[in-house]
């Protein structure tokens, strides 16, 4: 059974690799689950939508970034144990939000330690395309070097291959560029 964090299906692995035996599809669900792991580990943020709390120091302005992006909704907000509520138009106050961040309308975020709790909804409703790509690449990768541990170069009938000698490809490292949160959680 998939891993419900999985960045990419064994189907769509197989298809990569163009396996049609199920031979080694358990080997393939545990390289899925470590390579899904490992990319969320090295973005620094999870892909996947969830819920979050934070608690924050109030900085005396009207807006505030969130740690884990895009967000799609807020769940409470309070400062300084006040409940803000969401600004109903341009007009009246409260809040309102962005993929990227809260900014308030009648209100600040009063200055202060760890008064500002915001309870929210981040992450992709669905692994973006790209990033399940990349993690098929990881996975396919992995597999064929199961193969090869240890060498740099194979050599038969005076043809020698040589083999990546880096944690990833270029491409699937600029994907996860794309997607790295600079900012530790």
């Amino acid at each position: 059974m998939a891993d419900p964090k999985d960045l990419c299906t064994l189907a769509g692995v197989k298809a990569w690799l163009n396996l049609a035996s199920s031979g080694d599809d358990p080997l393939l669900a545990i390289l899925i689950t470590a390579v899904s792991a490992f990319i969320v580990g090295s973005i620094n943020r999870p892909v996947l939508s969830s819920v979050f709390a934070e608690t924050r120091d109030g900085t005396g302005g009207r807006t505030l970034s969130f740690a884990v992006t895009p967000v799609t909704a807020i769940l409470s907000l309070s400062i300084d144990g006040r409940d803000i509520p969401p600004a109903p138009d341009d007009f009246n106050p409260g809040y309102r939000f962005g993929p990227t961040r809260l900014s308030l309308y009648g209100y600040r975020f009063t200055s202060g330690l760890d008064n500002v709790a915001i309870g929210y909804t981040a992450g992709f409703a669905n692994v973006p395309g790209e990033l399940a790509q990349a993690c098929i690449q990881l996975v396919a990768l992995r597999y064929r070097e199961r193969d090869r541990i240890g060498l740099n170069s194979k050599g038969l009938a005076g043809e020698v291959t040589s083999f990546l000698q880096k944690a990833m490809p270029d491409d699937v490292e600029a994907v996860l560029q794309r997607y790295r949160r600079v900012a530790p959680l």
